[in-house]
């Protein structure tokens, strides 16, 4: 499609905040790989270690932080100002199709992802167990497939045993919309549909700071 080129990370985060205004914060980001043609950049780094496959954790017992230290451990970015998140409508597997506005009054993390992309598979695990520990207090996740190609996602998932709700984006016409430019690439909305933190490339969505943000926000 040759709209999409490569660029360095913190090239990608310009490009962010020029595209998404309402995120102020700036960052050095270390330089991306090169991705496939007309494929936004995949950020290498920081990349969380393998992790086993996904199972149910019993409610964890460890050390909760306040919004703001887990925000500040998850090196995310904060808007510079409140603004709703832009609406849309993605299809799903199974002829299914999910409206972020339908989700309102739940804290929504929508992450851009795709198989071809090493660090996004490498935190999709973490981000299954991030989300069925809190799937049932008020935490939707939806991982945005840019996949050019939406069948490859389906055997992916069965083989990883994911459930987290996948949406396809094979045109990359939300994530342009959102201002993508490296992969993965997390957008968290609050429960009044707040667009509230970004993650610019892999993180360790299984730890401390990522359960006290959800529980924070969840509230």
């Amino acid at each position: 499609m040759g709209r999409l080129f490569v660029i360095a990370a913190i090239g990608a985060l310009a490009a962010i905040a020029a595209g998404v205004s309402l995120f102020a914060a700036v960052r050095t980001e270390p330089s991306a790989a090169v991705p496939p043609p007309s494929a936004p950049a995949v950020t290498t780094a920081p990349t969380p270690p393998p992790d086993a496959l996904p199972r149910a954790r019993p409610r964890r017992a460890g050390r909760v932080l306040s919004l703001d230290e887990a925000v500040k451990q998850l090196d995310l970015i904060r808007p510079s100002r409140r603004k709703v998140a832009e609406d849309f409508t993605l299809p799903m597997p199974g002829q299914k199709r999910f409206r972020l506005s339908e989700h309102r009054g739940k804290v929504v993390m929508i992450n851009f992802w795709a198989t071809w992309c090493p660090p996004c598979r490498e935190e999709m695990p973490a981000m299954e167990r991030l989300y069925r520990q809190h799937k049932d207090d008020g935490f939707m996740m939806l991982a945005v497939s840019l996949d050019a190609d939406p069948k490859v996602v389906a055997p992916y998932l069965q083989q990883q045993k994911l459930t987290i709700p996948v949406a396809f984006d094979p045109e990359m016409t939300l994530a342009d919309k959102y201002g993508v430019r490296a992969l993965p690439s997390s957008f968290i909305v609050d429960r009044e549909g707040n667009m509230t933190a970004l993650a610019i490339g892999p993180r360790h969505w299984d730890n401390d700071a990522s359960h006290s943000l959800v529980e924070a926000m969840v509230r």
